[in-house]
């Protein structure tokens, strides 16, 4: 869904309306930077036994880490002036990661991990990554004495049918968009650009986790040295840029066409992609709080502004791998079943106070610190409640 502003929905404006407008947005804008550096300040007290990662510049601290199969928790501070993710790689495969932590702040990730080899990422994508070797334990002993789980068969199936076909329409709107750059026909672009912004949310829980894909189709410019001039900044965000923040369709052929390429390529990646049974609850439970702990706060369709529509995409997205479960959730606890329901129904709730009754949501720069406070609460206890589906469910 397009951004009300007046450009996008040809509305004139006279030159008052526009300064006051203007200095509404910088005082939100404003409001919204406090915030989140006081968020990023109320953080959870230190763990226990929790593993210390220093993010500096170029590097971690330390780049060579080693712990037992199961449960560990990271505090991950970052030392560099940049904001920085943290991300734990199973080759592409992102398994688990935190977002938009702030310059002289910390962060805590809690992961649960199989044995293995795994990547670390230390702050910008141009910097070298660390390893993490993760050793046998009594937890991954118990884990090769899990009894069969056929039931799970028709879930997974099903699943992979959706991913084909979200995949599939996120690869006609990429293609739609590619010719309508051609033509340079910026409503068309916009119209077609919202399109696969929709079908990506919706299978964002998996193709968020296939790095190098991740990378290409959806990089941030904060994460980038060079920030929007950097030739690394590709993919949905860079043509956002360009539609919206420079409003024209100029330059943006060879950006699109790659995109229309790397969709395809995510398409039928997840064509033949395995899923275990605990990828249903589990991948959706790490996008829900991925989303809390970053966008919902920061905002993530910068230059549209078309966040609250993306946000709805994305709670569509990750209901579908968690109702194909609640069938057999509400077999083990009715109670679980009815609480993941309602967090659902909360966190539309939510999404569409904000959006309002009105055919375009306000643009996300409109939204009140407090507001965007809120909502990130609402998508952290879904989160919560997914989190508690596996051990319903024996896969835990």
């Amino acid at each position: 869904m397009s951004s009300p502003d007046p450009q996008r929905a040809g509305v004139p404006s006279s030159r008052l309306t526009t300064i006051a407008l203007a200095g509404a947005a910088v005082l939100v804008l404003a409001g919204g930077g406090a915030f989140y550096l006081a968020s990023q300040k109320a953080a959870k007290p230190v763990e226990a036994g929790s593993i210390a990662v220093r993010v500096g510049e170029k590097t971690c601290e330390p780049m060579d880490l080693t712990v037992p199969a199961g449960r560990s928790v990271f505090d991950i501070e970052n030392a560099s002036n940049r904001p920085i993710e943290w991300e734990i790689l199973d080759g592409v495969m992102v398994i688990e990661e935190r977002e938009n932590i702030a310059p002289g702040f910390r962060s805590q990730l809690t992961a649960r991990l199989k044995p293995g080899v795994y990547d670390i990422t230390c702050g910008l994508l141009s910097n070298p990554r660390g390893k993490l070797t993760v050793t046998a334990s009594a937890h991954s002993d118990a884990e090769k004495a899990k009894p069969p789980l056929k039931a799970f068969i028709g879930p997974l199936s099903e699943y992979k049918v959706y991913l084909a076909l979200q995949s599939g329409q996120m690869v006609q709107a990429t293609t739609a968009l590619a010719t309508a750059v051609d033509a340079g026909d910026l409503a068309a672009a916009r119209t077609a650009y919202a399109a696969g912004r929709t079908a990506y949310r919706h299978v964002e829980a998996v193709s968020g986790r296939i790095a190098d894909l991740e990378n290409a189709i959806d990089p941030v410019a904060a994460y980038l040295a060079g920030r929007e001039q950097d030739p690394a900044f590709t993919g949905f965000h860079r043509v956002e840029f360009g539609l919206w923040r420079q409003n024209a369709t100029a330059d943006l052929k060879p950006v699109v066409d790659k995109l229309a390429s790397d969709t395809t390529v995510l398409r039928d990646r997840l064509k033949v992609m395995k899923f275990e049974p605990a990828d249903l609850a589990g991948n959706a439970a790490r996008e829900a709080r991925r989303l809390a702990e970053g966008p919902v706060i920061s905002g993530d369709s910068l230059y549209a502004g078309d966040d609250l529509t993306e946000f709805a995409a994305a709670v569509d997205g990750l209901e579908k791998p968690v109702s194909l479960l609640l069938p057999l959730v509400a077999e083990a606890s009715p109670d679980m079943a009815k609480a993941v329901t309602d967090a659902f129904v909360a966190t539309r709730g939510d999404i569409g106070k904000l959006a309002g009754a009105t055919a375009v949501p306000p643009a996300y720069a409109a939204v009140s610190p407090e507001a965007r406070k809120a909502l990130a609460t609402s998508f952290a206890t879904l989160a919560d409640a997914i989190d508690r589906i596996n051990p319903a469910l024996g896969l835990e």
